[in-house]
Formats: C-alpha cells, structure tokens, sequence
C-alpha cells in the first residue's frame, strides 16, 4: 500500500503552546524538520485566514535556505483535493500554478494527518519555471479588485494599494501598480484599449479567468490570485491561490450550487475588457476550446482518481478530518456532477452573452 511522504517536525513544547494558543499572531518558531530523510532548520508559524480558528491549523515553513512550503490543513474541503485538482488545472491549459503534494505531518512525534503542501509563488517558484519577473505581488484580501471604491463602505479608497502585499519588486514597485489601476478606471476607451495592450498579458488574463470561472472560486477575482511584471514584455500576468472553495462548495464547505459564479467573474479590471468585442471574442474562444479539451469529465476524472488512490489509506485513518470518511468518497461524483452541470451552464451563459 502506498504511503504518502511524511514531514517530521521537532519543535519546543513551549513555542507550539503559544503558536496554539494565539493562533491570528504572525510570529514564527525555530524548528528542526524532517524533510525526505534529511534534517533541516527552519521556522513554523500558523497561516490562513478564518481557518486559523479552527482546531486542526494550516502552517507555514520557511527554510533557513529560503525556501517556503505552505502545509494545508484543507478543513473545510472533505475531498482534500479541490486546491491540488484545480492548480491541476491551471497548469493543464497552460496558466502556471503551484504545484501540490499531499503528505502527513508529525509534530513532536504525534500525527497530524493529512496536509497539503503547496508550492509558494515566490522567486524559486519562477527560477524553476524560468520565467522572469520584475516583481511579485500578492492579492492578500478583497481590496485587490482593480478598482477605485472599497466595497465595503463606498467609499474611495484612502490607497489604491490596498488589498496587495508586494513579495518582490523595486522601489517603484508599488507606484506602477497603482498607477495602472488608477489609469484603467480613468481613461477613455481608446486611450483604454491601447494601455491595456501595453500593460497587460490580455490573453493570459483571460485564460486565467476562464480557469478561475470554470473552477467556480467566487472568492478568486479580487482576491487569491498573485500578480507578477513578466521581465521582458513588463506586462501584468496573473497567478490562482487559495482554490479550496472550489468545484461545487465554498471555502467553507458548504455546496454551493454550480451557478455560484457567472460566466464573466466579478472585478473592475475583467469589466473593463469586456468593453472591448476584441477581448469577449478572446474570451469566448478561449471557454469553447477549454470545453472541448480540459474541462470534460473525461479529462477530469481521471485525475481525480489518481489523486484518490494515492491519498485514500491515509485519509481513512486521519480522524482530525471534519467531513466523514463516507463523505470523502461521495466527493468524486459529486465533482463530476459540478463539472456535468457547469459545462451547460457555461454553453448556456454563452448563447446569452453579446
């Protein structure tokens, strides 16, 4: 029987007590970690948003050597694959995403169970890929929609900054982000169209946003997505993060219906391209190619199968789940029925759309 890879972590009592104990606080923990047979330094502190309420955590490992691996509790998700499927996905049809190994933690001797290691977007993750970048930036939270007005109040935004955490860049990093997203709420459409073409990876973008529609992630247009300058064209290209809430359920894990999203997504930028025939021309191509080739349950199937069988023994005898092992393996079908019902949704959506 297979067995997945496992991560042993040694860390003082002490310092596991008060990461537990104040788990919103960003301070990290010196550990030694097991990782494939060999020993290493690092440190480990709580990471996540709501989720960091809950009993079983999601953790963050920084490498002394500079690497980062996120480890995933995935609480909410009672496949344990919805993340790992849909960065599956991206990397499928082309938009390049993290990669993910589902492992079993030990902390101090004592299992954990079931995690999810993703890949962080960071430089190693583009040295890897050879892709060069002028800057990284996270979209940390529902600021990040391209636009002018806060959501929340209706109000102007005392920053156009707001919602993005820069991970790499220079000192004028952040004043091109803003100018961009100032320049795309303001300028005419003429003026519009030739920018964007200057500033922005459209077909890219748009291919990302057919992922992210077609994955249902309500909460990945305006936020969990990463932002990076492509080094020779300097034009914005986009990054999915955070697809727990995806294929059916929320990031609670609640179903959802596989209506939740609509066919166009949900943020000032995609708004503003779609004023343009030429970019809902691109679209649309891009949806139809996607629903004859990726998006199929054919295609689908039997990556989730694969998936399965590796994580499956282990699942069975993870008692820190939340969902039953019975529901575990309804999740399969109940994929493949979002992917069934989405796919004439988004036929559907299309024949609508002018």
């Amino acid at each position: 029987m297979a067995t997945l890879p496992i991560r042993k972590i040694e860390i003082d009592e002490d310092d596991l007590k008060e990461l537990k104990n104040n788990p919103w606080s960003k301070s990290f923990k010196p550990i030694h970690i097991e990782l494939d047979g060999k020993l290493y330094t690092a440190t480990f502190g709580i990471r996540g948003g709501h989720t960091r309420n809950y009993n079983k955590k999601s953790f963050e490992v920084r490498l002394d050597g500079g690497k980062t691996l996120h480890w995933n509790a995935e609480f909410d998700d009672p496949s344990m694959i919805r993340n790992a499927l849909s960065f599956t996905f991206f990397n499928t049809i082309g938009v390049p995403s993290p990669e993910t190994t589902h492992i079993s933690v030990e902390i101090n001797g004592y299992p954990q169970g079931v995690y999810l290691e993703i890949e962080a977007v960071d430089q190693r993750f583009f040295k890897k890929r050879g892709i060069g970048y002028n800057s990284i930036i996270y979209a940390v939270n529902d600021s990040a929609d391209f636009s002018l007005i806060d959501q929340n109040s209706n109000q102007k935004k005392n920053s156009l900054f707001e919602g993005y955490e820069i991970v790499k860049g220079e000192t004028n990093t952040k004043y091109r982000l803003v100018r961009f997203i100032r320049n795309i709420n303001t300028m005419t459409s003429k003026q519009l169209n030739v920018y964007t073409a200057k500033r922005l990876d459209i077909n890219q973008y748009l291919l990302w946003l057919a992922g992210a529609v077609l994955t249902g992630n309500y909460d990945g247009f305006d936020q969990n997505y990463a932002l990076y300058e492509h080094k020779n064209s300097r034009k914005y290209r986009i990054i999915p993060w955070d697809y727990e809430g995806t294929w059916g359920r929320n990031c609670y894990g609640r179903p959802c219906g596989s209506d939740l999203v609509r066919l166009q997504g949900y943020n000032q930028l995609t708004g503003k391209l779609f004023t343009f025939a030429s970019c809902r021309q691109k679209y649309r191509a891009i949806l139809l190619n996607l629903l004859r080739t990726a998006f199929t349950v054919e295609r689908i199937d039997p990556i989730i199968n694969r998936m399965y069988k590796e994580i499956t023994p282990a699942i069975r005898e993870d008692f820190t789940r939340k969902s039953s092992f019975d529901t575990y393996l309804d999740e399969p079908s109940f994929i493949l029925d979002y992917v069934r019902e989405r796919r004439g949704l988004i036929k559907e959506a299309l024949k609508a759309w002018k």
